[in-house]
């Protein structure tokens, strides 16, 4: 019986949830499984992982095979490597202590890099949310020195209105006062 390592799909339509899983071979895909090593969950930024580590290295080291994501979870997270290692100390190529302070070493580094990648995924996000205020900030003054344009040309436009009213007020006050001196006129030359 050959057996695989693979993922069992699980979770809602649109909203895949994996089991990571051996299983025969011949077993469908959601079918039935020898044992669970974890979950996988894509839906999270980034994806998150859980996983029996140890048993997993167990499975790699008996033979079972995974599948082409599996394998590609499994180097993640370091099982492939561990492996790796495990063969080297069957060889004789080095200790067990040395395969340790191997892998140690390899898990510092790749914690290192995924705090440096989140860092700087950080700072990109700080830096557009900057200028996305510094747009705004820019369009808001544009907006705001329109608004203050226009109401500057009402502004001038009830002042030049204001004058033309006082001037033909002015016309006709003097046209009345030229009628009343006329009218006055003519009353006192009737007399």
């Amino acid at each position: 019986m050959s057996t695989k390592i693979r993922l069992s799909r699980h979770g809602k339509k649109g909203y895949a949830f994996y089991h990571i899983v051996v299983a025969d071979s011949r077993s469908p895909r959601d079918g039935r499984f020898i044992e669970k090593l974890g979950t996988y969950n894509p839906n999270t930024n980034p994806a998150t992982v859980e996983l029996n580590f140890e048993s997993a290295v167990r499975w790699i080291g008996v033979g079972a095979q995974p599948t082409d994501t599996a394998r590609s979870i499994l180097s993640k997270e370091g099982v492939m490597y561990r492996h790796h290692l495990n063969g080297g100390v069957k060889k004789g190529a080095f200790t067990e202590e040395v395969a340790e302070q191997k892998f140690a070493k390899w898990v510092a580094e790749k914690e290192a890099k995924a705090a440096q990648a989140k860092a700087a995924q950080e700072a990109a996000k700080a830096k557009s949310a900057k200028e996305r205020l510094e747009a705004e900030t820019k369009v808001k003054e544009a907006k705001a020195a329109a608004l203050a344009a226009k109401l500057a040309e009402a502004a001038q436009a009830a002042q030049a209105a204001a004058a033309e009213n006082a001037a033909e007020e002015s016309e006709s006050a003097a046209a009345e006062e030229g009628a009343a001196e006329a009218t006055e006129a003519a009353e006192t030359a009737a007399e």
